[in-house]
């Protein structure tokens, strides 16, 4: 399931500040194959993130 909070800075190792969007960690989406960036909600199971939202999730 979901893993431990891992804090961004160490995920690209740059130094993160609030606010700043564009080091955000991104993915593509298994079903719309579009790509999605990081949101908060999946700081702790980011690695287990496959769909950008609960539609395409729904809709797979």
């Amino acid at each position: 399931m979901c893993r431990d909070f891992v804090p961004l800075s160490s995920l690209n190792g740059t130094k993160v500040h609030k606010g700043n969007k564009q080091n955000l960690p991104l993915k593509i989406c298994q079903s719309c194959k579009k790509p999605f960036s990081w949101r908060k909600k999946w700081a702790k199971c980011w690695d287990d993130v496959k769909y950008c939202s609960d539609r395409c999730r729904t809709n797979k």
